[in-house]
């Protein structure tokens, strides 16, 4: 679709830095760096279907874990403003999807279905039954895939900016300034961690492959979730139609419709204390 595509192109390009904000810039305007990752209990690369699947564990041992799903270009280290509020009382595990961040990649087309797979053979690698999956775009319908496919692997499942459709996405998001500044950022990390940093463009192009045609949802597919589910998303979210997002919530039976005021498709990064409070209240049940 032309729409994916356009972000694509965006993404194979070496977008000219902003000028910097300006102090009365609304932060759903900016896409602010993370909170320096801190150190891991456990990390390394699990030998997961056909790639090596970067992940790392913090508070092991710490009890009802917490999956962070990363989104789409991106890596585990956009979780830093995360995983020190969510590891006081739980277990937190990141891993970087196929291709992604530290993690390997093959010639097998992407899919969500594939990537889902990909997250259900760490969990069986770590002897992990179940999680809190906590996903963000790509992550989010990673999530949903799982929440449909594998449901007795989740506990919750807090879907931020997802879709279900190719339809639901914004056909105006590849002009959008904060989503630019965005995949600017997470190409700069492609180079400074990934284990092929000169292959930026051939991932990129495979992903691409996956957006023009997935996911594609029915309502009858969502309806057979029955993981307690929240459905999320900012404000002003720039890659996902708000009336996609509420159409979701609604097709996922009990699912519960979150929007953090004055945030963005970013919101993890924008405001990590609203967005910490909102996925620890549903998951903790507050």
């Amino acid at each position: 679709m032309q729409k994916l595509l356009g972000l694509a192109l965006l993404a194979l390009v070496s977008v000219a830095a902003l000028p910097a904000a300006a102090d009365d810039t609304p932060v759903w305007k900016t896409v602010p760096a993370p909170a320096a990752m801190p150190k891991p209990d456990e990390s390394g690369l699990a030998p997961v279907n056909d790639i090596k699947m970067y992940y790392a564990i913090f508070n092991k041992g710490g009890g009802n874990p917490i999956l962070l799903l990363h989104g789409g270009l991106a890596n585990t280290d956009f979780w830093g403003s995360q995983i020190a509020d969510f590891a006081r009382d739980h277990e937190v595990i990141v891993a970087d999807s196929r291709g992604h961040g530290r993690s390997t990649r093959s010639e097998q087309p992407f899919g969500y279905a594939l990537m889902a797979s990909d997250v259900i053979a760490l969990l069986d690698y770590l002897k992990v039954d179940k999680v809190n999956l906590v996903g963000w775009s790509d992550g989010g319908i990673i999530g949903l895939d799982i929440a449909m496919n594998h449901p007795d692997r989740l506990i919750k499942l807090f879907a931020f900016g997802a879709n279900s459709t190719i339809d639901g996405v914004n056909p105006e998001v590849g002009n959008d300034p904060v989503f630019n500044t965005y995949i600017e950022q997470a190409g700069a990390d492609y180079a400074r961690i990934s284990p092929t940093p000169g292959e930026f463009e051939a991932f990129v192009n495979q992903i691409v492959k996956m957006w023009e045609t997935q996911p594609n949802y029915s309502a009858a597919d969502l309806a057979r979730i029955t993981t307690p589910t929240a459905i999320a998303d900012g404000q002003y979210e720039e890659a996902i139609l708000p009336a996609h997002t509420a159409k979701l919530a609604k097709e996922v039976p009990g699912a519960t419709l979150v929007i953090l005021p004055d945030t963005s498709h970013f919101a993890h990064l924008q405001n990590p204390a609203e967005y910490n409070k909102a996925v620890l209240d549903f998951i903790d049940g507050k």
